[in-house]
């Protein structure tokens, strides 16, 4: 039974809490062993893939995210192609690979639209070195997700990422967040 606190919707069911956050913990160790293939099973057919992009405005000038403009905004068909990519030779701006770190936090859930769904949101730091770079590309942010259960799995359905930065330093953003 999923119990829900009254104030902010956040579900307090402690056993779902920890399967969700296992869930993020293993999709995290699946892209840092660059295991893609494995990664892409966590995804719905249906997914939606997408990081709005960001912009450093006064507080009287709106939000600063912009929902018209993103960076990527993948399905499921884009998503296959990016992850069939890495495993060929043109793949050059992964060649070599890049070594990345996935961190999770502040897991929180949400009841979704029906009993298989949730909205998760996380925050996230990820960290790539490449080559021999002295200095790491780092990203942090939060994302929002929906879940949905399939069988006795959880599969992403939607995926939105919002970056702390206005300006995203990275020479790329070939990888998974």
């Amino acid at each position: 039974m999923v119990k829900i606190q009254e104030q902010n919707q956040y579900v307090l069911d402690l056993e779902l809490q920890n399967e969700i956050t296992l869930f993020y913990y293993r999709e995290a160790e699946l892209l840092d062993l660059r295991d893609y293939q494995s990664w892409f099973q966590m995804l719905s057919e249906d997914i939606i893939y997408r990081m709005p992009a960001r912009v450093t405005r006064e507080s009287s000038s709106g939000p600063d995210i912009i929902d018209e403009m993103s960076y990527f905004e993948d399905d499921y068909t884009t998503m296959k192609t990016r992850v069939d990519r890495l495993y060929t030779k043109s793949a050059w701006s992964n060649d070599p690979p890049s070594r990345t770190r996935h961190f999770i936090s502040h897991v929180r859930i949400r009841k979704g639209r029906n009993e298989n769904e949730l909205e998760v949101r996380s925050y996230f730091q990820f960290v790539r070195n490449r080559g021999n770079q002295i200095i790491n590309d780092q990203l942090t942010g939060e994302r929002v997700d929906i879940l949905q259960r399939d069988g006795h799995d959880w599969k992403i359905a939607k995926r939105t990422i919002y970056p702390d930065h206005a300006v995203i330093g990275t020479q790329n953003l070939h990888n998974f967040f």
